[in-house]
């Protein structure tokens, strides 16, 4: 009898404590929040880096760019020299190609470029198309390389100095194209002058004879 007390006590004490681990019917159990994984810290976000001055030099070649291109065209339809007539086309088609370039840089640095060339060319656009033939082409290639030596020191300085990534990359990218300009223009030049000394005034009336 006395085993059989101990061996019924013994059982309603491993009955208790199974119960008491077991979880509550119905009871709410959450399960452990999710672990927050912590910032990248190897990707900054991009920050905008142009300057004031990188922004006026690109502002300065979009408009100096549509003003070469303007020239350009007026070459092509004025000149009647051929090394100025392919001057002037390539200026039309290398300027086009670098415009656009440009414009996809400003796109990344949301920078609005000018849509139109500044006072200063239209003026010289102006006078260039009171003329042609021979004085046409010395006035237009005088302009050129005179045009061609500030843009290619423009652009050395921004090639060498400038805190924006993308517009410094556009000026090192552009500057042996206009470099080249440079010396075409400087050929280009001496045979316009050449030209115009031997041809005479009779024979150059087209020059100051059309508005």
């Amino acid at each position: 009898m006395r085993k059989q007390m101990i061996l019924s006590s013994t059982l309603l004490l491993a009955a208790s404590l199974t119960f008491a681990q077991a979880p509550a019917a119905g009871g709410d159990t959450k399960p452990a929040p999710a672990a927050i994984p912590s910032p990248d810290k190897s990707k900054p976000t991009p920050v905008k880096t142009s300057t004031k001055a990188d922004d006026q030099f690109a502002k300065k070649a979009a408009e100096g760019g549509m003003a070469e291109i303007e020239f350009g065209k007026l070459a092509v339809q004025r000149s009647s020299n051929p090394d100025v007539k392919a001057f002037g086309q390539r200026m039309i088609s290398d300027h086009t190609k670098a415009g656009d370039q440009l414009k996809s840089v400003a796109g990344q640095e949301s920078l609005v470029l000018p849509t139109e060339m500044d006072a200063k060319d239209k003026a010289e656009l102006a006078r260039l198309s009171k003329l042609w033939g021979a004085a046409f082409d010395k006035a237009y290639m005088t302009h050129m390389v005179s045009d061609h030596k500030k843009d290619v020191a423009d652009f050395q300085k921004e090639a060498n100095k400038g805190k924006d990534d993308a517009i410094r990359n556009f000026a090192q990218q552009t500057l042996p194209t206009l470099q080249d300009h440079l010396k075409q223009a400087e050929d280009a030049q001496s045979k316009a002058r050449l030209e115009s000394d031997n041809v005479p005034a009779s024979k150059d009336i087209r020059a100051t004879a059309h508005y």
